[in-house]
């Protein structure tokens, strides 16, 4: 006597199809979460500044950091170039709206959403849309120097 299956083709067809569905909005929520703005370590705060010490920062190495303020993550990156330091947002004026910032490469930094390269010893003079927003800081005893109250203005970056 021959047995019957309780599942026919088209069935196993559907369930085959309905797990590719399921499988395929998965896999499209995980690239989605992660093209998010990253997270960094926490910069130090003394007083109503951000406290960097010198010693740490490579020769055009950019560090990130995270500054926490409202609910917003506010990043930012510092590095030494010649015989000073600087700072910028991880943000550009053109593409913040993204909040992807950018990544730093062997001299570069590109940003996440464009691709536009920029070299990190070209990067003050701010050529370009995408370019990052700079931030003002100070030397100051082996500390660079960043305003809080600086950070805090460019929330709306992030």
């Amino acid at each position: 006597m021959k047995r019957e299956s309780p599942y026919d083709g088209k069935s196993v067809r559907w369930s085959l199809s309905v797990l590719l569905f399921v499988f395929s909005c998965l896999l499209f929520c995980i690239v989605s979460c992660s093209r998010q703005q990253p997270v960094y370590q926490e910069p130090f705060v003394r007083g109503t500044d951000i406290a960097i010490d010198v010693s740490t920062l490579g020769y055009e190495k950019p560090v990130f950091f995270t500054y926490h303020y409202r609910g917003k993550k506010i990043n930012f990156f510092i590095f030494k170039t010649g015989d000073r330091v600087l700072s910028f947002l991880d943000a550009c004026a053109s593409c913040y709206t993204s909040r992807l910032g950018y990544r730093a490469e062997d001299g570069f930094i590109t940003c996440r959403r464009c691709d536009v390269r920029y070299a990190l010893s070209d990067i003050e003079k701010g050529f370009g849309s995408c370019s990052p927003i700079r931030l003002e800081g100070r030397l100051e005893a082996g500390k660079y120097l960043i305003p809080v109250s600086l950070l805090e203005k460019a929330v709306d970056k992030f």
